[in-house]
């Protein structure tokens, strides 16, 4: 009986077993046959250079191509480490004329991927390829691989020893916004080491390259173009920038997150905290690269890098963008010489070449939000007038009313009043529309070259009658205007040079144009609906 038992015990056992652990068994076996294929790259010794190969081969590149490449320290953190800057050019080429291009890694901390990512762009610019060559003729990069080099040596953090992260400078917190100065320098050198670059070469365009620590082989993160996931703010102020470095990536082999286009989401913004949980997590805050924005509308932008492949391919479309003539304009460089925008006519920097654009953009930047400025409104087909107060005097001669806006300028010299009159009357506008401006007016007068952009929406209209300050204008590129088709507009550019600009208080453009195609206001209504209303 106890045999029987026994056997009968043994074999439900069995049974139970076959149950619970068998489909277990196979289905660890499956996985196991199923994963025999796939790579394991974490097993693999880790490719992860230290400071000193980083400092050692910036050395060497300083010693074997002088004529392209130099390197300096801009300063040190608390425990002395050096914050090193390079600078990649053709110094048989002058400086005048270049784009400056600002590279950085704030992360790098522990993001290593985006200090590698800059030593092989590094490499790639120091090469011999054309479009390495085009660049460095026609630009200066420089490079700042690591911002962060007691984070990036010792425990891996994206903060220094004193806890301020050089990117995000503690969401603005380490600066005062009213004076964009730091508030305690001394607990954050790496910002001011930025800082220092920032103010000696006042760049056009800064990239800064985040990524992973490298802490195993096949370490990833998403890559990413444009934005910062945390900050919507930290993005170029024009998309077509970041897409063109995304198809570089693309024709690569890699596919590029774009942050709330990819997730379909809105902005946040006040008073949206109830619709939180459908729009996109990231906030606005002011993070380090911002400095170079406010003070010098340097053009920037991030990106997460995970192969430094990808994050070279992207780096090299910036550069592309630098090196060509952007979309509406005539001459080469990045689009940052837009100051000052009204109902789409712009205030823009200008100048002989780079460096006296770059001087322009400067100093129009911090004194725009001083300007008042105005347009002819409602806006009509065949006719733009503006006029900009670049002065406390000048502000006070404006006026929304037409009639009165000329009566102020009857007096003053260098005015044709009697032109403008004949202008204003000419045409059904009913006033003249300005905006406040956010600052006072200043009374110093400017000091630097302007231009007055008006975009007229036809291919090649004739200029009827074109004036600044009732003065018929010629064709001049420092001292007149000039005009070319581009982004569908036809581009009327009023260049008005320093000494001008330095004596003006006002300016005032009136343009008559002559279409080349007649447009006129298409719908009508059936003729079926036509007959029953009459």
């Amino acid at each position: 009986m106890k045999t029987n038992l026994a056997r009968v015990l043994g074999f439900a056992v069995l049974i139970i077993t076959c149950v619970v652990v068998c489909p277990g068994v196979e289905a660890s076996d499956d996985v196991a046959a199923r994963l025999a294929d796939m790579p394991r790259p974490w097993k693999e010794p880790v490719r992860r250079p230290n400071f000193a190969e980083v400092s050692a081969t910036l050395r060497f590149w300083s010693e074997k191509r002088p004529d392209k490449f130099s390197f300096e320290t801009r300063g040190k953190t608390k425990e002395g480490l050096p914050i090193f800057l390079a600078r990649i050019t053709d110094s048989s080429v002058r400086d005048d004329d270049k784009q400056v291009a600002l590279i950085t890694a704030t992360h790098s901390g522990a993001e290593r991927s985006g200090t590698t990512s800059i030593m092989c762009f590094a490499e790639w610019l120091l090469g011999n390829s054309r479009e390495a060559v085009e660049t460095r003729r026609k630009q200066v990069v420089l490079l700042m691989p690591v911002v962060n080099p007691w984070g990036y040596e010792t425990v891996e953090s994206n903060a220094n020893s004193q806890g301020i992260d050089p990117y995000s400078g503690q969401r603005g917190k380490a600066w005062d916004l009213a004076t964009l100065t730091l508030k305690e320098p001394a607990k954050s050198p790496e910002i001011a080491a930025l800082q220092s670059v920032f103010d000696e070469f006042k760049p056009d365009v800064q990239w800064d390259m985040h990524g992973v620590p490298l802490r195993w082989n096949g370490n990833q993160v998403v890559e990413s173009c444009g934005t910062a996931y945390s900050n919507y703010s930290l993005r170029p102020w024009d998309w077509r920038i970041t897409e063109a470095m995304i198809a570089e990536a693309r024709k690569a082999g890699y596919g590029i997150d774009r942050g709330e286009a990819d997730t379909q989401r809105l902005f946040f913004g006040p008073d949206m905290s109830p619709l939180a949980d459908r729009l996109w997590l990231g906030r606005p805050f002011f993070y380090t690269a911002m400095y170079g924005y406010a003070r010098y509308h340097t053009l920037l932008g991030t990106c997460e890098v995970g192969y430094e492949e990808s994050g070279l391919a992207r780096l090299r479309g910036l550069m592309r963008i630098g090196n060509r003539v952007w979309d509406g304009e005539k001459i080469a460089g990045y689009p940052v010489n837009v100051m000052k925008s009204l109902v789409g006519q712009w205030v823009m920097a200008t100048g002989c070449n780079a460096a006296e654009r770059r001087r322009s953009h400067v100093e129009l930047w911090q004194r725009q939000g001083t300007f008042t400025m105005g347009v002819l409104y409602p806006q009509t087909d065949c006719r733009v007038g503006l006029a900009l107060a670049l002065t406390a005097k000048g502000a006070k001669l404006m006026n929304a009313e037409p009639k009165n806006f000329v009566a102020n300028l009857a007096a003053l010299p260098g005015y044709n009043a009697t032109a403008i009159r004949a202008f204003l009357e000419a045409g059904p506008e009913t006033k003249i529309y300005f905006e406040t401006p956010d600052r006072a007016p200043e009374d110093r007068p400017l000091d630097v070259p302007l231009a007055i952009r008006l975009r007229i929406p036809y291919r090649n209209p004739k200029l009827c009658d074109l004036r600044l300050n009732g003065q018929l204008l010629a064709a001049s590129a420092s001292d007149g205007f000039e005009r070319w088709h581009g982004d569908g507009y036809t581009q009327v550019q009023i260049n008005i040079p320093a000494e001008k600009a330095r004596r003006s208080d006002l300016l005032v453009v009136t343009c008559a144009y002559a279409p080349d195609v007649r447009r006129e206001y298409g719908w009508r209504a059936p003729a079926e609906v036509q007959k029953q209303l009459k």
